[in-house]
């Protein structure tokens, strides 16, 4: 199955990113922590790579903890300086904070070395769709002021927002690039809900994330699903799920459309216990 998603709207934002790239001192790169290089943009890396970079994994508490330090670590290797953040609590907003910090004040110094008056970093926040851009904004202010929303693309507009007195945050449309190469990437991606719903189909996501299941969180299908035996293929599985849920239609069918959307809301909303995919 080719999943790809490169909506018109994409367009008119890699050109808003672009134009207002000039205006900005550093750029903030937000990764969903559970898939950190499968939603990673090289083309918007490619755009922004002439001001320093920060990468920043948000939605830590959905991921595997270990998994998210080697991630972190792995990017370091790279040459970026690179922190988790659970915007929901803001667990870990204080590194961020500081690594931001720590990319600004180069250019801090040369300000004062030219003798001009210091002023807020401006910071662009760019990533592809849902990986909590408005969440993470409104966590370092403290208060809601960037809108949410459940459907990838939903941020619109030029959006200043000061945090503290010394950073000035400019939120910026998801944005995705025109071509997703591998056909687990795609998976991937949708599973994570980072690509608009049309897309994809809900089962075949649904049998993905039960094959990631068997692999590495077999006891979720035991004690969450009552499944014992995991014998047969993911569509079995996928079909003895709904059973057990009572999802059947005139027949005795199962519903395998609203079993594979309660699994793929449940994986979203971290009820099937914390995962990594990379």
């Amino acid at each position: 199955m080719v999943i790809n998603w490169y909506p018109g709207h994409m367009v008119k934002a890699r050109r808003e990113i672009e134009n207002n790239l000039k205006l900005v001192d550093l750029v903030v790169v937000l990764l969903d922590a559970r898939a950190p290089f499968s939603c990673r943009n090289m083309d918007l890396e490619k755009m922004v790579r002439k001001k320093p970079i920060v990468m920043v994994l948000n939605k830590i508490d959905l991921a595997d903890d270990d998994k998210t330090l080697r991630y972190i670590e792995r990017l370091k290797e790279e040459g970026f300086k690179a922190a988790g953040i659970d915007s929901i609590t803001g667990r870990g907003a204080r590194e961020v904070l500081k690594i931001i910090g720590e990319a600004y004040k180069p250019i801090a110094d040369r300000m004062i070395a030219r003798g001009r008056r210091l002023r807020p970093a401006r910071v662009m926040v760019v990533g592809v769709p849902n990986t909590g851009k408005s969440s993470f904004l409104n966590c370092l202010v403290g208060r809601k002021i960037a809108h949410t929303g459940a459907k990838p693309g939903v941020t619109r507009g030029k959006q200043w927002i000061r945090v503290r007195e010394d950073i000035e945050f400019m939120d910026t449309p998801g944005l995705m690039w025109p071509k997703i190469e591998s056909e687990e990437q795609g998976l991937k991606l949708s599973l994570l809900d980072i690509i608009g719903e049309n897309a994809y189909q809900e089962e075949e996501v649904a049998l993905f994330l039960i094959k990631i299941l068997r692999e590495l969180k077999p006891d979720v299908l035991e004690n969450r699903f009552k499944i014992s035996s995991f014998v047969g293929t993911e569509l079995d599985l996928l079909e003895e799920i709904g059973r057990k849920r009572g999802y059947l239609v005139k027949g005795g069918e199962v519903d395998l459309g609203k079993t594979a959307r309660m699994l793929l809301i449940d994986f979203r909303k971290g009820v099937l216990g914390k995962m990594s995919l990379d």
